[in-house]
């Protein structure tokens, strides 16, 4: 999760239709299987985290980013939630990379790095931005390297040393929208600003709505959205 977004919705991220549909995905994906102990890398304030931390089976969760000011810890739903800056290994069974590699030169190395730091067995969920040609000012505003299509996803993946058990596009219902506003964006002057801004409450729950019902049928497009999603493990 990137802390420019972040800032940018404040405490209107619990609401916005974009991460709560995120997180139904995200849902959707650990549902099956039962994780323990999550790793959240590049989590920012947590809050992928703190969502399943309100999951009965889920015990404990770090998240690391280099963006926190200094290590610190709460409690969620009783559950001890650490943020730390660095870690040098972990007991993890699930961890979450949410649009995160994308912000790195190298991003098959930061996901061998953090592969190498959880035991054989441990699940992957990772999610990044699709397609080169939806780049836009967003994503230099965000400090992106790149945007992945599903194979090339996969192959970061696989040769980082994890085995890929599924790849999927998500935001497919949206996705027309998104590259109308950025077609027309690139006719102007596209400055280096971000798209996620607040949504009035009708707008808001429509696009939440379309993109909630798509988590039931996510795990089979392999064709297109604004979002590639891919689950991994570590054998």
């Amino acid at each position: 999760m990137d802390l420019k977004e972040e800032h940018i919705l404040g405490d209107d991220i619990k609401t916005h239709w974009y991460y709560r549909s995120k997180l139904a995905a995200l849902m959707k994906l650990t549902s099956a299987f039962q994780a323990k102990f999550i790793l959240d890398v590049g989590a920012g304030s947590g809050y992928f985290s703190r969502a399943l931390l309100g999951k009965a089976a889920t015990m404990r969760a770090t998240c690391v980013d280099l963006g926190y000011a200094a290590d610190s810890d709460e409690y969620v739903e009783g559950k001890p939630l650490a943020f730390r800056r660095h870690i040098e290994s972990s007991d993890a069974d699930l961890v979450l990379m949410m649009d995160v590699i994308e912000h790195v030169e190298d991003d098959v190395a930061l996901v061998r790095e953090y592969a190498e730091k959880v035991p054989v067995g441990t699940h992957f969920i990772i999610s990044v931005p699709a397609f080169m040609w939806l780049w836009s000012g967003h994503d230099v505003f965000l400090e992106h390297y790149r945007r992945y299509d599903l194979a090339q996803l996969e192959a970061v993946l696989s040769a980082a040393g994890l085995t890929v058990v599924r790849g999927h596009y998500f935001y497919g219902a949206v996705l027309p929208l998104v590259a109308a506003v950025r077609f027309v964006n690139k006719l102007g002057r596209d400055e280096a600003k971000s798209d996620m801004s607040r949504q009035g409450p009708l707008v808001n729950s429509i696009l939440y709505g379309v993109s909630v019902l798509e988590t039931k049928l996510m795990q089979m497009n392999r064709l297109a959205g604004t979002t590639v999603f891919a689950h991994a493990v570590k054998r």
